[in-house]
């Protein structure tokens, strides 16, 4: 019972520090990703942080059995190279026995694992989506900010104001340049400014919007051309795209594991089966993770590492890949994403096999050679 719960402890507190380290380095990017958008006005710098949490748990599902994979890896390499392994043999542990100490912390880290891709993970994403549908949704008065320019509109529209009332109705100091594009898109008909001492928003009973400026001008051209055309104003409105809020979630990864039961859709049926890989996913690596983690001393704890890694990084490459064919029909449902997991299932097995099996060939080899020599 000492030694399991030392070697539970080892692998528990790898498992954690790595996974910490890989979550931080991909909510990063991320976060960069969508902070970069935050600041284009694409979305309300007010929503980062929840956005990150929502999309945390499924960061989570796959960090998870990839860290518990290092962690089996980094605990055990140090134990075999501080020769700790070496005295656990010699009081009888076995390959087989530590494997099935290790599958303790590895069913812990499975019921984890399937408690976010069957439940938070669709929560989230399904949260996800329906804020960035809103954030989709919302008019330039959302998301200006004064003082700052901001493309809109996939960059053909460009807003800045100088002022903006605590409400966001009213501007001062009004800036707004767009890209006027014939209606097959393919001629650029110049630019369009429009330049104005205060505006503000007005909303119609029947819920359209507009932008009415006052006392400005508006100027309309080809840059590098001089025939320009300016016309001012003391009234000019322009209609704002009304605001669509879509709760139609069209991710998969949002959809209830509840509504992948029975589903006859390709999709629904490649997803939950997905799903269903992920808890499996960690045993079969804690599997083949245990013999790996075998090194010899003299060779240092890192030098099965990074074969390791590329063994890890085939597997789930599989899984993907073998998902995305399965929605389009290209294998059969009933083959299913479960060949993949036989097919490591075996190469855990020989791994875990094949030393034992070799020592004990090189020893009746040994034993052959004395008795005739």
């Amino acid at each position: 019972m000492i030694v399991f719960r030392y070697l539970s402890r080892e692998v528990l507190v790898t498992l954690s520090a790595v996974s910490a380290v890989l979550l931080v380095i991909i909510m990063s990017g991320r976060f960069i990703k969508y902070l970069a958008q935050a600041a284009s006005g694409a979305l309300d710098p007010g929503v980062l942080f929840m956005i990150m949490g929502f999309r945390m748990p499924g960061f989570l599902q796959l960090i998870l059995p990839l860290g518990l994979f290092l962690g089996i890896l980094l605990a055990y390499g140090r134990l075999y190279l501080e020769s700790e392994m070496t005295v656990l043999a010699a009081t009888g542990m076995s390959q087989q026995r530590l494997l099935w100490m290790t599958m303790a912390p590895a069913t812990v880290v499975a019921l984890l694992v399937a408690w976010l891709s069957f439940s938070l993970a669709p929560q989230g994403a399904t949260q996800f989506s329906l804020l960035i549908n809103k954030q989709d949704a919302m008019t330039e008065f959302d998301t200006l900010v004064p003082g700052r320019f901001q493309a809109l509109r996939d960059g053909t529209r460009v807003t800045y104001t100088q002022e903006l009332s605590e409400d966001r109705s009213n501007l001062g100091g009004v800036f707004i340049s767009e890209k006027r594009v014939s209606s097959d898109k393919s001629k650029d008909r110049g630019i369009t400014v429009l330049v104005a001492e205060k505006g503000h928003q007005e909303i119609k009973p029947d819920g359209n919007r507009f932008l009415i400026l006052e006392n400005g001008y508006r100027y309309d051209g080809n840059p590098g051309e001089a025939n320009y055309r300016a016309i001012k104003y003391d009234t000019y409105g322009a209609m704002l795209p009304k605001p669509d809020i879509s709760d139609e979630i069209t991710d998969r990864e949002a959809i209830p594991t509840s509504d992948l039961f029975g589903s006859d859709v390709l999709r629904n049926k490649a997803e939950l089966q997905w799903r269903i890989s992920l808890p499996i996913l960690v045993f079969i690596v804690t599997l083949m993770a245990v013999p790996l983690s075998r090194v010899n001393p003299r060779q240092g704890r890192y030098l099965k590492l990074l074969p390791a890694i590329l063994l890890y990084m085939a597997y789930l490459t599989m899984l993907i890949a073998v998902r995305g064919a399965l929605e389009k029909g290209k294998l059969p449902m009933a083959l299913g994403i479960w060949w993949v997991h036989v097919l490591f299932l075996l190469i855990g097995l020989g791994l875990l096999y094949w030393e034992p099996l070799r020592l004990k060939m090189a020893s009746r080899r040994s034993a052959s050679e004395v008795a005739h020599g």
